[in-house]
């Protein structure tokens, strides 16, 4: 009976530590976009590019921006180990000025929280 009950538990531990292997990794093509110098009432669409170097499927739960005047997407669906995924970011264009904000990323991953930001400035028509 006691050889069993270590077997038993034996197997319990060894499942436990394989499924605490098992993660979701996000990686970002870059952690920056630069929009450079754009005109007011340009197309503020940016994306940033990211793949899942885990083992496990990534599942975005969040996107937060620093600010009103920046609306990021999120991918829907959790993405696959190796597979590659999109945020994208609008930035209202018709302020005129510097861009520097900051995206946050929620996620599974092992890195909970990610920053990713844009930069560039929006210039006046005239």
């Amino acid at each position: 009976m006691k050889r069993m009950m270590l077997i038993l538990f034996v197997g319990v531990l060894s499942t436990t530590l394989n499924a605490q292997d098992t993660k979701a990794q996000i990686e970002f093509k870059t952690d920056v976009v630069d929009y450079g110098e754009i005109m007011k009432g340009s197309d503020g669409i940016r994306k940033f590019e990211f793949t899942n170097t885990g083992n496990a499927p990534l599942v975005i739960s969040r996107v937060y921006s620093s600010c009103g005047c920046t609306i990021p997407k999120k991918p829907e669906g959790p993405i696959a180990p190796g597979a590659t995924g999109i945020i994208e970011v609008k930035y209202d264009t018709k302020r005129v000025g510097p861009i520097r904000k900051t995206i946050t990323v929620y996620s599974n991953a092992e890195e909970g929280t990610k920053a990713i930001k844009i930069k560039g400035t929006v210039l006046d028509e005239s």
